[in-house]
């Protein structure tokens, strides 16, 4: 590991606003199994924080609570919170080096309504109380093309949101992958649930035009005024990387509120994964 990854993570353990759980805080053994992970079913259990976000790590504000997931360096998280001061916001990812970025300048800022949770995505429902949670963005998340579960999309992700997203709370998902969005327009679709607004091409609406379409449709009566803007003025490093390289980002925002079990799609994976052009990053340090 290098020298730069080491002090990222040893300055880490200085931020307040950054919470790093050992996994052994959410994860519990079935009494009598086999010891080994290999062999041994897991379960959640609930970590302290959950459903006391806004006392222990907003210092007491009592604001609603919007979630990144897969967060990277934080930048996003960042910027709708300086943008958005009467909300709380925590970005969530599993790598401590990306997200100090985020927690770096939200420490020294004193940027008191953005937080940060080193976890993977899977445990995050050990995290957070039902109804705590008002909105969750995904940006820019892995398509996972041949793991239909691994889509933060899927029905079984769908599932554990639910069990902490408020009703009527947003999902967004801001995404240069055409795969991701179709599948996740079809998840919509199979499930009866409300798109709020959706694009293939995002920055066509950016425009005067564009935006008061946005302004005046239901996407802004649910989600406030400034989430339009936002929608292009917020960019992350990826976003911005995929945009000179001339790729189109895709979004849409839904909810989740819905009776039963969340049912799979049928989408045609084989013929979305031909269609998608390769992505190029250059070289950084992550």
């Amino acid at each position: 590991m290098g020298h730069g990854k080491l002090k990222r993570f040893s300055e880490n353990e200085t931020f307040s606003c950054l919470l790093q759980p050992d996994s052994s805080e959410v994860l519990e053994r079935e009494p009598g199994e086999n010891t080994g992970f290999s062999h041994c079913p897991l379960k959640l259990k609930d970590h302290p924080v959950k459903g006391h976000w806004n006392e222990l790590m907003f210092h007491g504000r009592n604001c609603p609570v919007v979630l990144e997931l897969g967060c990277g360096k934080g930048e996003y998280t960042v910027d709708l919170a300086e943008r958005n001061p009467d909300m709380n916001y925590i970005g969530v990812d599993i790598k401590g080096a990306r997200m100090w970025k985020g927690a770096k300048y939200a420490s020294e800022n004193h940027l008191d309504n953005a937080a940060f949770l080193r976890t993977r995505i899977e445990f995050v429902e050990a995290f957070f109380a039902p109804g705590e949670v008002s909105e969750i963005w995904l940006t820019f998340s892995d398509p996972q093309m041949k793991s239909e579960n691994s889509r933060l999309t899927s029905p079984m992700f769908l599932e554990r949101y639910r069990r902490f997203l408020r009703p009527g709370g947003v999902i967004h998902l801001k995404t240069d992958s055409t795969f991701l969005h179709e599948y996740t327009k079809a998840v919509c679709s199979a499930n009866g649930l409300k798109v709020l607004a959706s694009t293939s091409d995002l920055y066509s609406l950016a425009d005067e035009a564009g935006r008061k379409s946005l302004h005046s449709s239901e996407y802004s009566s649910v989600c406030g005024d400034s989430a339009v803007d936002a929608l292009f003025e917020v960019q992350t490093f990826y976003e911005k990387n995929f945009l000179k390289q001339g790729f189109k980002i895709n979004y849409i925002a839904f909810t989740i509120d819905r009776e039963g079990d969340f049912v799979y799609p049928d989408f045609d994976a084989a013929s979305w994964r031909a269609a998608e052009a390769p992505r190029f990053l250059p070289g950084h340090q992550f």
